[in-house]
């Protein structure tokens, strides 16, 4: 589905953004490119998507060279949400998605009122202007626009961003529906609670550069202290313990009356991330 070999891209003689990156993407999969503010995930979906242009190296979609692409045609394929509403603001939820949806083919639509409630949209704001709107409403907007065109492939940027809890469990599902259709998902995100729910493989990028492509588990797994911790009773006091592994499968070597509860000490996937890459996610 998507296809880079040695992408390169530069803002400047001083101001090189990506170094060489490679990567591919599967039909089908979600893969989540993450990285802190500056690490060059952002530029990346530009070029992907058509908005910057001046690339060096390969990058294809659909096995399509993008420098060389019948670009309506490939574009038509494609469904973006951009990490900031685009939105016209004098305009509602459903004049936006039918300006929007104009260019499109009618077969390829979906039905407005009928995402916007998949999206839990609130009804008696459907023609009030976007201005009106709170930045989880416009996020609403913005993910039916990306989805109204039945697209093959959908770009990603910070999905859940302004979401309320529940509203961020409603988008993951609603990405998790679209790849079972079989939709591939390129998402960028600040978000590791996204990636490590939704992701098949995960990309850490700092300064330009993939430092790491692996899936999540494998990631958390390759890192890993191997360490438990146990948190127990004895003679009516809450302990705890952290042991190594192999010492645990020799049997808890000290004493106690009950054992409440026992967690891996497994490494969160921005620990992981730090790791790696030193920095924050921030």
């Amino acid at each position: 589905m998507i296809e880079v070999k040695n992408l390169t891209f530069s803002y400047g003689r001083d101001k090189q953004a990506l170094h060489g990156l490679n990567f591919t993407v599967g039909n089908g999969e979600i893969f989540g490119f993450l990285g802190p503010n500056g690490s060059g995930k952002s530029t990346t979906q530009k070029i992907l998507t058509g908005i910057l242009k001046g690339h060096g190296g390969y990058a294809s979609l659909f096995g399509q060279d993008i420098s060389t692409a019948h670009t309506q045609d490939l574009y038509r394929k494609i469904g973006v949400l951009f990490e900031f509403p685009y939105l016209y603001a004098n305009l509602s939820a459903v004049d936006n998605l039918k300006y929007f949806s104009s260019f499109y083919p009618v077969k390829q639509l979906r039905d407005i009122g009928e995402i916007l409630e998949k999206l839990e949209f609130k009804a008696d704001f459907m023609k009030k202007p976007v201005s009106s709107y709170s930045k989880g409403m416009r996020q609403r907007v913005s993910m039916a626009r990306a989805l109204i065109s039945s697209p093959e492939l959908l770009f990603l940027d910070e999905p859940t961003s302004g979401l309320d809890p529940s509203g961020a469990v409603l988008f993951r599902k609603i990405i998790e529906e679209e790849r079972k259709k079989g939709t591939t998902v390129f998402l960028t995100t600040h978000n590791m609670l996204d990636a490590d729910l939704l992701c098949d493989r995960v990309a850490f990028m700092t300064n330009g550069n993939i430092v790491a492509l692996d899936t999540p588990k494998r990631l958390k797994e390759q890192n890993s202290n191997h360490r438990v911790r146990i948190d127990y009773l004895y003679q009516g006091r809450c302990e705890e313990k952290v042991m190594e592994m192999p010492e645990l499968e020799r049997g808890i070597p000290f004493r106690h009356d009950e054992i409440i509860s026992i967690h891996s000490e497994e490494p969160t996937l921005e620990d992981i991330f730090i790791q790696y890459t030193g920095r924050g996610l921030s």
